[in-house]
């Protein structure tokens, strides 16, 4: 059986998208790059043509010697990949039939059924087709409807159900929730199982045990009665391979018989496909969004085709840069958190600006989150109050900050956009956090020093003149003549405000000023002097010359 697909995901994206659920790499060498083109289940009676680029699902095929003939006779058909059931060790011999015959081998996951793989394929290789609503049915339902599956599952079993994730949330249930007890219809009502419940289940072991065991689970009512239970439950998890993806409640009056108890237990394999196609096609459509607006906002030849393909061709628009405030990754203790906090920021991101404007993209490329927004004449005034709002929002729950780039006219004038924005956002990030929202045009001279200051850094220019001999007189002498300048530049030459700023009396801060005028060789009253002591401090790094506690 052949499914074909387009050649736009590549051995490497499949693997990122499956290798910890249902995939592990064999011996795939330099393969990863290559493009993917079509599902085929391998029958050794069967000699119909593969489509380019085919993945190969070796259903039964074992032997190490068997793998290796059909890894060549794929390659000498076109194919890419070919899939055998795990465990399968990696031998010099395997690894050499990949080199010569170009086709990577994968390991299935123990536990996983060839048609969860067949599916999830076929979801990741159709990620060129976005905004492709073209129905599509696992099991005889339509993927990824949960709801149609819960009911279908509580009609076999003749009792209402709940499909839940790993954290208890309900992700879709079925009819006749009012057959059961109050504490099934506040689980529905809230859509998730009530904490208490909960903790009472992880303290008699109910959660390790469904997660250990791949028979159902048998709840006694009489343990929760006061919790509102008066129904036993049977729940079964939902796995793929070695993961958990949820479980299957269901509220019964009587045990279930043999046959039902089956039913449940297949049941959770079609449940499994269902998550499973859901997540892979959310990971797809989220993946595939991000390339096209980073391909849009990077200017080049396909520019155009991923602007037509997001909905934004010949539309004014806005694009959106967001980062998130404090420690940088490189820096942080869970640099798989802060990864996790950019996506659901992100997320939030889409959808606020989603309710304003249909035709809005988002997407997280790299470390920052960028929206291209459609909008009119008066757009960069107009997104500065919905970053704001959007921000006003989130609160303290997203740590973030938005830049906002020039009115691009048209999807030429994209690329543009997303510089001024990027300039502001860093303005924004350097900025620790005073201000959160602010324009390319109004974070424009910041942008300038901060771009000068990677010049002077690159050149390993550092301070000259005046500046240069007050910062050596303040390291040996352990004064604060640097932070006199500063105080008094800043205060535009106010003695009293000046002073303040330098937390000493106007006579002691006029004592230092005369002092730093002789030590550092600049003449106060000379507006060229000053402005090029203003500008060298400006560019100075953060923490350069004594702190003002350390100083006399």
């Amino acid at each position: 059986m052949v499914t074909p697909g387009p050649s736009h995901t590549t051995l490497g994206r499949v693997l990122d998208d499956l290798g910890e659920v249902l995939l592990e790499p064999v011996a795939v060498a330099r393969l990863t790059r290559r493009q993917l083109g079509g599902v085929v289940i391998h029958d050794p009676h069967d000699d119909a043509e593969f489509p380019r680029h085919a993945v190969v699902l070796g259903v039964g095929v074992r032997e190490p010697d068997e793998v290796v003939r059909l890894m060549h006779e794929a390659g000498r058909r076109g194919a890419a990949a070919l899939v055998v059931r795990s465990p399968v060790v990696s031998s010099p011999a395997l690894r050499q039939a990949a080199d010569s015959s170009g086709v990577a081998l994968l390991g299935l996951a123990s536990g996983a059924s060839w048609t969860q793989l067949a599916a999830m394929l076929r979801t990741l290789l159709s990620e060129g087709d976005i905004g492709d609503v073209s129905p599509q049915t696992l099991g005889g339902l339509p993927s990824g409807d949960l709801f149609a599956l819960a009911n279908a599952v509580a009609a076999l079993l003749d009792a209402p159900v709940t499909i839940e994730d790993r954290n208890s949330r309900v992700l879709a249930f079925s009819g006749r929730q009012d057959e059961a007890d109050s504490s099934r219809i506040e689980t529905v009502l809230g859509r998730q199982v009530p904490e208490r419940f909960t903790r009472d289940l992880e303290q008699d072991g109910v959660f390790e045990r469904l997660y250990r065991d791949h028979a159902p689970v048998y709840v006694d009512p009489l343990r929760y009665e006061h919790e509102g239970i008066s129904l036993p439950r049977v729940a079964v998890a939902v796995r793929a391979g070695d993961e958990v993806l949820g479980s299957i409640w269901a509220a019964v009056h009587e045990p279930l018989s043999e046959e039902r108890t089956q039913a449940l237990v297949d049941a959770a394999k079609l449940v499994a496909l269902h998550l499973l196609r859901l997540r892979a096609g959310a990971d797809v459509e989220r993946r595939l969004r991000a390339d096209l607006v980073s391909t849009a906002l990077e200017g080049g030849a396909g520019a155009p085709e991923a602007i037509a393909r997001l909905g934004l061709l010949g539309q004014p628009a806005v694009v959106l840069a967001m980062g998130l405030l404090g420690t940088p990754e490189s820096e942080s203790d869970d640099g798989l958190r802060l990864v996790a906090e950019r996506q659901r920021v992100a997320d939030a991101l889409a959808m606020h600006l989603s309710a304003v404007q249909p035709r809005a993209a988002v997407a997280l490329v790299g470390d920052v989150a960028y929206g291209i927004v459609p909008m009119p004449a008066d757009g960069p005034a107009r997104a500065v109050r919905i970053a704001s709002t959007f921000l006003e929002r989130t609160g303290k729950r997203a740590a973030a900050a938005i830049g906002i780039g020039g009115l691009a006219l048209d999807g030429s004038g994209l690329r543009a956009s997303r510089d001024g924005a990027d300039r502001a956002l860093r303005v924004l990030l350097t900025g620790g956090g005073a201000k959160r929202v602010i324009t390319a045009e109004d974070a424009h001279v910041d942008a300038l020093m901060l771009e000068l200051a990677d010049l002077a850094a690159a050149r390993g220019d550092g301070a000259t003149g005046p500046v240069a001999r007050l910062l050596d007189y303040d390291a040996r002498h352990r004064s604060q003549l640097v932070h006199t300048l500063r105080c008094w530049l800043d205060a535009f030459g106010d003695i009293t405000a000046a002073s303040a700023a330098a937390f000493v009396h106007p006579s002691t801060f006029r004592y230092r000023l005369r002092r730093l005028a002789e030590v550092g060789e600049i003449d106060l009253t000379d507006p060229g002097d000053r402005f090029a002591a203003m500008l060298q401090l400006r560019l100075l790094p953060p923490g350069t010359g004594p702190s003002h506690a350390e100083a006399g």
